[in-house]
């Protein structure tokens, strides 16, 4: 497995969770990693990136409340989201830029793990 995230469950509105995700060392490098999410029915969205220098982006519906990390010592990628919203319910996917510039386009991406569920309940 070259992408395992980690993390999700089930977490009242206003709680919080973070979501791990670790990368083979083949392909963590300095490449820009994100986060997306998939909601049923509706397309995947990339909600956070962080370049291979640590800058960060944000999609306008997380940001002030989710923070994207890295520790390239433990070629691992974090996720924390904060005061969650039952909107904010979906499989959550890491994935592997081939830039090292943070980026919200999808294909950007190269390498994608498999998802983690959270379920925030109202």
């Amino acid at each position: 497995v070259q992408l395992q995230a980690s993390g999700g469950g089930l977490v009242q509105a206003g709680g919080s969770l973070r979501l791990s995700c670790v990368a083979s060392a083949t392909i963590y490098g300095i490449n820009a990693m994100g986060w997306s999410r998939q909601a049923p029915g509706k397309q995947r969205e990339l909600v956070a990136s962080i370049s291979g220098g640590g800058t960060t982006i944000y999609a306008d519906s997380v940001k002030g409340r989710f923070t994207i990390s890295r520790d390239n010592a433990k070629n691992t990628v974090y996720l924390q989201m904060n005061s969650l919203k039952p909107e904010d319910t979906a499989v959550y996917y890491c994935a592997r830029s081939w830039k090292s510039s943070a980026s919200l386009s999808s294909g950007d991406y190269n390498y994608w793990g498999q998802g983690t569920l959270v379920t925030v309940s109202s």
